[in-house]
């Protein structure tokens, strides 16, 4: 197989015409250049270069590899400056993972004014854990404490209230009439009644707030299951139907009254926020810009 320095070393000799000069521009050694070029000449099976006693003449094999293969190798030498690690990067890239709701709320408005690179990740917060674990991420939004690890530490800074919220278009007497009574089962069949959203990211709000209040898992399937909470918001706000839902996420359209709130449950459902980080985290400053926007946005809930 090829070795990709073969052909780094082919570049060099071709452009400095003698293979002292290409060790020198290579930082490797004569003999070194020396064995990369033959080995390329005994891969592709032709002579790349005349030898004589004061400098490498390409041959005209050499002189189409050249041509074949000089674009590629600058490219690659791009992407290497791109992306390769350094302690003093002109410009930070900060990798983040969340929720996709939570950064849509709090973060997404404020990305304009950051003066740093941004990378965003979402998915459970099991495996963004296990990202940030693995130091491919520098900051995580969660709700959960992983304790396995003393490589992340975890300072809360919020909490969510998990609520239900029902459409302006439901028929929310007949809700309001049940949860007034304070009959458990009444209360629970006239919900049931209803059409309800889910979110196939968020089963777990739904499943919690049902066995909290009425101590026992639901019983029914969700009418509609979107992809996330956001979605969910926008298809209830003005129509009807029911979903249960972090609070942060529907101050605007609770505001608006295109939402409203019909029960925050017998047993109210909370979840504490945490910023989960590496002990060793790099970007430390950056990383400060990203928690004073969440705390300000949602801080003062603890």
């Amino acid at each position: 197989m090829v070795n990709l320095e073969w052909y780094r070393t082919f570049v060099a000799i071709y452009e400095n015409h003698t293979l002292t000069k290409a060790a020198k521009s290579l930082y490797t050694s004569q003999p070194g250049v020396s064995l990369h070029l033959n080995a390329l000449e005994a891969y592709v099976g032709r002579k790349l270069f005349e030898r004589t006693s004061r400098k490498m003449i390409p041959t005209e094999e050499g002189k189409q590899l050249y041509n074949f293969v000089l674009e590629p190798l600058e490219k690659l030498g791009r992407a290497e400056q791109h992306f390769k690690k350094t302690s003093k990067e002109q410009v930070p890239s900060v990798h983040i993972g969340m929720c996709t709701e939570t950064f849509q709320a709090i973060l997404e408005p404020e990305i304009a004014q950051f003066n740093f690179n941004l990378v965003a990740k979402f998915g459970n917060h099991q495996d963004l854990i296990k990202d940030l674990n693995n130091g491919l991420l520098d900051l995580v939004i969660t709700p959960r404490i992983n304790n396995r690890s003393t490589l992340v530490e975890y300072e809360p800074f919020s909490k969510e209230t998990i609520i239900l919220v029902a459409g302006s278009k439901t028929k929310i007497p007949e809700i309001e009439s049940a949860l007034g009574d304070k009959q458990k089962a009444k209360i629970e069949e006239t919900l049931k009644n209803n059409t309800w959203y889910s979110a196939s990211n968020e089963m777990e709000h739904f499943i919690r707030f049902w066995f909290d209040n009425f101590k026992r898992r639901p019983d029914f399937k969700p009418n509609f299951i979107l992809p996330n909470i956001s979605s969910i918001i926008r298809s209830l706000s003005g129509k009807e139907g029911l979903a249960v839902v972090p609070d942060f996420l529907v101050e605007n359209e609770l505001e608006s009254k295109q939402i409203k709130v019909i029960w925050k449950g017998d047993v109210t459902v909370d979840n504490t926020l945490y910023f989960a980080t590496r002990t060793d985290l790099q970007f430390k400053k950056e990383v400060a810009v990203i928690k004073s926007i969440f705390k300000d946005k949602m801080g003062g809930k603890l």
